[in-house]
C-alpha cells in the first residue's frame, strides 16, 4: 500500500474529510474541511469520493515524501507549493513520482490549504468519518495534529481523474469573500436598532484567539438588550453569537453543540468556504439577505459543483 511520510508537519496539519453530522445531539460537533469546497474539488480532480479524506494546512504547509509516488491535487489558498526544486500549479492533478518530496510553503492569500491524493488519506474512522477533532483528541491520525515520522497510508483508487484544471467561472463564482453575506439570527429583536445598525455598518477584525472552534472578532461592541445570558440551546455551524463584551463571535466546525448567547445572525451556507480562509487580522463585514435568497446561492454553488462542463477548464 502507499503511502505518505510526513517530513515535516508545518503549523497545523490535521486528517480532515467532509464532518460527522447528525451527532449533534450526542455532543459531538460535526468537525471536517475548514474549507470544505476546496476539499471537495480536490477529490472531485482526483476522480475521488468528494468526501474522501485529505490533508488540512494552517497558514504554514509542511513537507510530504512519496516512497511509492501519487497523483494529489492542492487546493485552497496559495502556499507556494515545490515538488522537489520546482514549483507546480494548485487546482490540477499533479503525478509525484516515486521518492520525490512536496514542500508547501507559507500562506500566500487566505488561511489554508489542501493536499488532496487520489484514493484518499486512510485512517480509522470515528463515527462514520476520518476527521480530525483535536480538542477532543479523536477521529484523524491518532486525534491530533501531524508530527514529523508520522506515516499515513494512501488508499484504493477509484473512479477516472479529471486531468483539467479548475474553470475561470468557478474560481469567481468560489472566489473568497471579505463580506460574509448572512441570514437573520434567532434571537436578532434581542438587539435594538442602534447594535443591529453597528453590526452592519461595522467593519470587524478576525482576532489571534480565533481558532477551528469560533472566529473571535474585534471591533464596535454589540450589546443585546438584557445582557448576554440565555438559557443555552443548540447552535449552527456559522451563527453568529454574541456574548456580554458584544464582541461577536461566527461559531466554527469544532463548535460546541449548544450555546446561552443570543445569535444576532447566521453565515449563509454558499459563505461556509470563505469562513474558512480568514486568517488572524483579516478584516470583514457583514450584509444582510434573505434566506430565499441564501438558498438560491447555495444551489447555484451546488449545480456547478455537479457539472464537471462548467467546473472545470
Amino acid at each position: 500500500m502507499a503511502v505518505i511520510e510526513v517530513q515535516g508537519p508545518g503549523l497545523f496539519t490535521t486528517v480532515q474529510d467532509l464532518g460527522r453530522e447528525g451527532f449533534g445531539p450526542m455532543g459531538v460537533s460535526p468537525s471536517g474541511a475548514a474549507d470544505a469546497l476546496s476539499l471537495r474539488i480536490g477529490n472531485k480532480l482526483l476522480g475521488n469520493a468528494e468526501g474522501a479524506a485529505a490533508l488540512e494546512m494552517t497558514l504554514l504547509g509542511g513537507t510530504f515524501v512519496f516512497p511509492d509516488g501519487a497523483t494529489v491535487a492542492l487546493t485552497g489558498s496559495d502556499f507556494g507549493p515545490m515538488l522537489d526544486s520546482s514549483v507546480v500549479q494548485a487546482w490540477t492533478p499533479l503525478s509525484v513520482a516515486r521518492g520525490q518530496t512536496l514542500r508547501v510553503g507559507a500562506t500566500r492569500t487566505g488561511s489554508r490549504s489542501y493536499l488532496c491524493v487520489r484514493g484518499g488519506v486512510e485512517v480509522k474512522l470515528f463515527l462514520g468519518s476520518a476527521s480530525t477533532h483535536v480538542l477532543s483528541g479523536l477521529g484523524g491520525h491518532e486525534g491530533r495534529a501531524l508530527r514529523k515520522g508520522d506515516v499515513l497510508k494512501i488508499g484504493a483508487a477509484e473512479g477516472s481523474i479529471r486531468g483539467r484544471k479548475l474553470s475561470a467561472r468557478a474560481r469567481e463564482i468560489f472566489g473568497l469573500r471579505k463580506v460574509l453575506r448572512v441570514t437573520p439570527g434567532p434571537q436578532r429583536d434581542r438587539f435594538d436598532e442602534a447594535s443591529q445598525a453597528n453590526f452592519y455598518a461595522g467593519t470587524y477584525r478576525v482576532t489571534e484567539e480565533s481558532n477551528r472552534m469560533g472566529l473571535r472578532l474585534a471591533g464596535t461592541p454589540i450589546p443585546a438588550r438584557s445582557g448576554g445570558g440565555m438559557i443555552s440551546e443548540g447552535v449552527a455551524l456559522g451563527a453568529v453569537q454574541v456574548p456580554e463584551s458584544g464582541m461577536p463571535i461566527i461559531l466554527f466546525v469544532e463548535q460546541q453543540t449548544t450555546g446561552g448567547y443570543p445569535k444576532i445572525a447566521n453565515v449563509i451556507s454558499a459563505d461556509f468556504h470563505s469562513l474558512g480562509q480568514l486568517r488572524p487580522r483579516d478584516e470583514i463585514s457583514f450584509e444582510p439577505v434573505a434566506l430565499e435568497t441564501a438558498r438560491a446561492l447555495l444551489r447555484e454553488q451546488e449545480a456547478l459543483l455537479a457539472s464537471g462542463e462548467l467546473l472545470f477548464a
